[in-house]
């Protein structure tokens, strides 16, 4: 209909806004059309941002490009500091030129972002035409809805509690911590990265372990802390503002959970043994707003810890990475995590990794029903899980149990399990709680990280390695869960994974691969022929051999071989190897036995 006299009849104002949301309605329907038409749509777009478009002009979006990194196969020979360079250097150049058009195109249409690396991927807001434009490119894997998503929750098993006498706690004593620190190792030279809701500082307990503390007239935070929290996660209203701020230069916690973390890994004051690790260092990176984060909080803080930064986010520098990462959260479906976004967190997972850094992360809280280890970033292969026990070695009903599926594939998970619960440590007021849940349980493992590298250097960056030792070094536990072929009475299991770690047998082991000197001598190993050019013959003696190891002179694993024959005596062909001295343990029901062998 024509309207000729405008001063006669005019559109009401409600009815105009009834006609542009129809109108802005059709326009999301063309572009759902052409989504789930094959022959337009190029790129994954999760559906909430359709949902999202229907009701808003603009949506906070990641976008993850195609293009991953290649790194050559010897890189896990490399050290450290050459790992973490390489990495960034290849992650950089990457995203610079495949991210390049995107970025353009963002600029054009007046759009602001954030360019990630440690993922190829991009934060910004876009609308129904930006949408329409991205779907359709073909350098471009997915659009993903950057929406919030929670922590692992955990228990407060009683109210803040006072100091108690100078004697460590249960978990430090199950995992035999403290028999560590009677040999003289603490964590020395280590460097442990917590990514969470935030960390005091300024305590007694944590203090001197913070990387950024120089003495009580100087503190520098550059390199030390990020804050990942720029404004309110969309879980909260504006008006009820994060108690520590946003982009904070200094270390704070908003929520109590992440104090208490890096207390058990690096805790300790005259009169408070709670931490695993007491003579490591600490950085930390705030990635939760009072417990919620996003996918793109959560990348920012992955990113911080391959290559940390100035407090302006400026001069990164990945030989400033930490030796090992604790993370004691998770994405669930119906807090924005899914099929189609879960990847961008194993990405980041693989990246940090083959940059040299240890990562560790809690199985999650939704036991005891089988396959419960079902969100990122717990579930991927990739990452190092951890259910939680109690003081008796019996797994906490809360604690997720694997299987753990991917793409239909299942994996063997958790890895290990570690005390969490009832775990007393530090809160923001500078007090102590107990709190239960596997976020309680990552955080001794990270701890026994440290304390592996600290009493052998040289594994530092070998995260295949490390691994490995956890696993092999674990306490076995079983149960009478049995999951589809997973049955706990089997080693690993879907309940304990490998078991409860042992942290004064993993050092032993770790030392062992330093000194080569058997740990384990009630009966000699031996291995024949010896120089050999084509097998070797492991004789355990009159001992069932569980595993075999085979590390190269760095000290990088080679092979690793478990065994269910029952069997003493093994025979490897070695006509593969490059000649060298190799250096062997054994795992058997009394621990680790070493030795070498010549390749000719």
């Amino acid at each position: 209909m024509l309207f000729h006299n405008n001063s006669a009849l005019h559109l009401s104002y409600d009815l105009k806004v009834v006609i542009m949301k129809f109108l802005h309605w059709a326009f999301i329907a063309i572009i759902l059309s052409n989504i789930l038409s094959e022959s337009k749509a190029q790129a994954i777009v999760t559906a909430s941002i359709i949902d999202k478009l229907m009701d808003q002009r603009q949506v906070n979006v990641v976008i993850k490009m195609k293009a991953d990194a290649e790194y050559p196969k010897d890189m896990i020979h490399w050290s450290k500091d050459k790992r973490a360079n390489f990495t960034y250097a290849t992650l950089v150049s990457l995203a610079e030129v495949s991210q390049k058009p995107i970025l353009a195109i963002l600029k054009e249409h007046g759009m602001t972002y954030q360019s990630f690396y440690v993922v190829n991927a991009i934060k910004t807001k876009i609308d129904a035409s930006l949408l329409d434009i991205f779907m359709k490119r073909t350098d471009i894997e997915a659009i993903i809805d950057d929406a919030p998503m929670k922590m692992i929750d955990y228990t407060v098993d009683e109210s803040v509690i006072e100091s108690r006498a100078v004697e460590p706690e249960w978990g430090i004593k199950k995992i035999k911590a403290d028999s560590v620190w009677y040999t003289g190792i603490t964590g020395q030279g280590v460097t442990i990265g917590g990514l969470d809701t935030g960390f005091e500082w300024d305590f007694d307990v944590v203090r001197d372990k913070y990387r950024g503390y120089m003495n009580d007239s100087t503190v520098v935070h550059s390199y030390h802390w990020h804050d990942a929290i720029h404004t309110n996660n969309p879980a909260y209203p504006d008006s009820l503002i994060n108690p520590c701020g946003f982009d904070v230069k200094e270390p704070c916690d908003d929520n109590n959970h992440g104090s208490h973390t890096m207390g058990t890994m690096v805790g300790r004051d005259s009169s408070n043994y709670i931490g695993v690790a007491p003579g490591a260092r600490w950085v930390a990176c705030r990635n939760m707003d009072r417990g919620w984060g996003m996918p793109s909080t959560y990348i920012e803080c992955f990113e911080w810890m391959l290559a940390p930064t100035d407090t302006s986010g400026l001069n990164p520098d990945p030989t400033m990475a930490p030796h090992v990462i604790n993370n004691s959260w998770y994405c669930s479906e119906s807090e924005g995590c899914n099929k189609e976004n879960r990847f961008l967190l194993d990405d980041a997972v693989k990246n940090l990794k083959a940059a040299g850094v240890v990562v560790v992360i809690s199985a999650g809280n939704a036991g005891p029903n089988c396959g419960t280890i079902d969100q990122p970033p717990a579930l991927f292969k990739s990452s190092f899980a951890v259910g939680a026990t109690n003081d008796q070695d019996l797994i906490a009903n809360f604690s997720s149990r694997g299987p753990a599926m991917v793409d239909s594939i299942a994996y063997m998970k958790p890895n290990v399990s570690a005390p969490g619960v009832g775990v007393r440590s530090l809160v923001r007021s500078g007090g102590f709680a107990s709190f239960s849940g596997t976020s309680m349980s990552g955080p001794h493992v990270a701890g026994t990280v440290a304390l592996i590298i600290s009493a052998n250097p040289s594994l530092a960056g070998k995260v295949e390695v490390i691994e490995n030792i956890l696993e092999q070094t674990a306490d076995r536990l079983y149960s009478d869960q049995v999951c589809g072929d997973f049955a706990g009475s089997s080693w690993p299991n879907i309940t304990y994974g490998y078991g409860r770690i042992n942290a004064y047998k993993a050092v032993e082991a770790a030392k062992a691969l330093l000194s080569g000197t058997d740990q384990n001598t009630t009966k000699p190993l031996t291995i024949y022929p010896n120089p050999s050019f084509d097998y070797i013959v492991i004789n355990n003696s009159d001992r069932a051999i569980d595993r075999i190891n085979i590390f190269d002179q760095t000290g990088q694993l080679i092979l690793s071989l478990q065994l269910n024959e029952g069997k003493p005596s093994v025979t490897l062909p070695i006509s593969y190897l490059q000649q060298g001295v190799y250096m062997v343990t054994v795992l058997d029901q009394n621990g680790f036995k070493s030795g070498k062998f010549v390749k000719l």
